[in-house]
């Protein structure tokens, strides 16, 4: 098995500039080196994917040694189809990011900054809601906390109620 050189030059660039890109705070500069990674990565299958030869269709005069091995392909074909997803997935975030934010750049938060500074953060209790996080505002928090409170508690019909014997609880 010989492999090609210059598919090899071809799938190192693209794997160093798909991280580098990756590494990038633009989400649009992260979609498109998810993008180059998931080529090197078929390119990687196909390099390592062995001889050229006939299609594996059993015919009569070919040889097994001279087909060639299918399973590469399907991993390719698979590998497409992934990246098609998550490329999908990664637009949506994009686009969303773009409409609530007018920009695709993410930003440091307390928990990175301390993380980077080598501090931990100290968890919340969880209690404290801050309306600004979310995009409903103060009418999410309402609806839930409406939903909670207007559930029937009636603890009398609980208590009469027949427990598994049969019997009062």
């Amino acid at each position: 098995m010989s492999v090609s050189i210059v598919m090899l030059a071809v799938m190192a660039t693209l794997y160093a500039c798909g991280v580098y890109l990756l590494l990038e705070r633009s989400m649009t500069r992260v979609l498109l080196g998810f993008l180059l990674v998931g080529n090197a990565t078929n390119l990687l299958i196909l390099i390592t994917a062995g001889k050229v030869g006939s299609a594996p269709i059993v015919a009569d005069g070919v040889a097994p040694e001279d087909m060639t091995d299918p399973l590469p392909e399907t991993l390719i074909l698979t590998a497409i189809v992934i990246t098609f997803g998550v490329s999908a997935f990664l637009m949506a975030l994009i686009y969303r990011s773009w409409r609530l934010a007018h920009e695709d750049s993410v930003e440091d938060d307390a928990d990175d900054i301390a993380l980077r500074a080598g501090t931990s953060m100290v968890p919340s209790d969880g209690n404290e809601q801050d309306s600004s996080d979310t995009e409903f505002g103060t009418r999410g928090e309402a609806v839930i906390s409406t939903a909670r409170e207007s559930r029937p508690r009636d603890d009398a019909a609980v208590s009469d109620a027949p427990s598994d014997d049969g019997g009062p609880r």
